[in-house]
């Protein structure tokens, strides 16, 4: 599907069910509020999925007309705009990555690679990290590692530092966190956190939960190669 989640793919009826069984943020649960009668109302516009509907909530203007045409006020629509944009979060910056080089950096640049989405489309499979590597002279290991920074980077609420903290904590790819347990994933990036100092904000049990949650939304395009197991000896 590509570095963002398809939109287009989400339908009304399908996003309906999404939010009845979403942990929202305290800003967000007016998006709980009469779900049924809402998404209808929506619906009732002619509105499919999320990529039409994020097209027709795109600026102030464009809300303030669906908001009078489908009787919906411009706070809940307001809120729901900013819902839907994050499934689309700012591509991270490769600069910004702890322990990435200046040299590195440069070398991207020069390929025209600055950001995660830039890295992604080149690093989709070992081949292709292969060439990118012979093409910028940056050894396999440095790319492998930027490209999974990337595959996290995907994820919403996921920054630079965060990316880098859930790769240290062995939660490597997006995966990788679909498949955590909040409460382990917590416990472990508390614990290295103890050990290492890498960020100095507060995150919760429920902040992983909606990690996950959003990790579980994207699709899992990048290929890694899997370790080949030594067959015991006979």
């Amino acid at each position: 599907m590509g570095y963002y989640i398809d939109l287009a793919s989400i339908s009304m009826d399908t996003y309906k069910k999404i939010l009845k069984s979403a942990d929202l943020i305290p800003s967000w649960m007016i998006l709980k509020e009469n779900i049924n009668d809402n998404l209808d109302r929506i619906k009732n516009q002619n509105i499919r999925n999320l990529a039409e509907l994020q097209v027709v909530l795109k600026d102030k203007e464009k809300l303030q007309q669906f908001a009078k045409q489908s009787d919906l006020s411009e706070g809940y629509l307001s809120v729901l705009r900013r819902v839907i944009n994050g499934y689309q979060p700012k591509p991270n910056q490769i600069k910004n990555f702890p322990e990435t080089s200046e040299e590195i950096v440069l070398k991207l640049k020069q390929v025209k690679i600055r950001n995660t989405r830039h890295l992604f489309d080149k690093a989709l499979t070992p081949q292709s990290r292969r060439l990118l590597s012979e093409q910028t002279g940056i050894d396999e290991k440095d790319v492998l590692r930027l490209t999974k920074l990337t595959d996290l980077s995907r994820i919403r609420w996921v920054n630079h530092t965060f990316a880098y903290v859930l790769y240290e904590a062995g939660y490597d790819t997006a995966e990788k966190m679909a498949g955590a347990d909040p409460t382990e994933l917590y416990e472990t990036v508390k614990q290295l956190n103890a050990e290492r100092k890498l960020y100095n904000a507060h995150i919760g049990v429920h902040d992983m939960k909606l990690c996950i949650e959003a990790a579980k939304g994207l699709s899992f395009d990048i290929e890694y190669e899997k370790i080949r197991k030594l067959k015991p000896q006979t």
